[in-house]
C-alpha cells in the first residue's frame, strides 16, 4: 500500500533528522540502498563506454588492430555490464508476483504470517495515532 504525501514528507523528515543526528548511520543506510549501488554502476558502465569508445575511434585512425580489439572489446563489455545492471534493478523495483493463498476448507483463504505480520503492525500503528490524538 503506497504512502500518502503527508506520510511520505513525514518518512523523510524523519530519515533527513536521522542523518544529521547521527552522520555514520546515514552514510550505512545510504550504502545499503540498492538505487546508489546502480546508479554507481551505471556511472561505471558509461566511462567505460566512452573509454572504450575513444580506444575504438584511435584504433580506427591510427591503425593499430589492437587497440581497435581492446576498445571494442571495452566498449561490448560496458554496454553489456549497463544492461545487466538495468535488468537486475527493474527485477528489484518491479512488484513481485504474488501467488493465490491456498483455500481453506471453509472456502475462505488463510491469511500467511507475513499478513498477519503486517495486520498486527498496522493494529499497533493506530492504537499508537489514536494515544497521540487524545493527549
Amino acid at each position: 500500500m503506497p504512502l500518502s504525501e503527508h506520510e511520505q514528507r513525514q518518512l523523510e523528515q524523519i530519515e533527513q533528522a536521522l542523518y544529521r543526528e547521527d552522520p555514520k548511520f546515514g552514510r550505512l543506510v545510504r550504502s545499503s540502498d540498492p538505487r546508489v549501488h546502480y546508479k554507481r554502476k551505471l556511472v561505471q558502465a558509461l566511462i567505460g563506454t566512452l573509454i572504450g569508445a575513444g580506444a575504438l575511434a584511435a584504433g580506427v585512425v591510427t591503425h593499430r588492430v589492437y587497440l581497435e580489439a581492446a576498445g571494442g572489446a571495452l566498449l561490448l563489455l560496458s554496454l553489456l555490464w549497463a544492461i545487466v545492471s538495468w535488468r537486475r534493478h527493474a527485477a528489484r523495483v518491479r512488484p513481485a508476483k504474488v501467488s493465490q493463498p491456498r483455500a481453506v476448507a471453509s472456502g475462505q483463504p488463510r491469511p500467511g504470517w507475513r499478513a498477519r505480520m503486517m495486520e498486527r503492525m498496522e493494529e499497533r500503528w493506530r492504537r499508537r495515532q489514536e494515544g497521540e490524538r487524545r493527549m
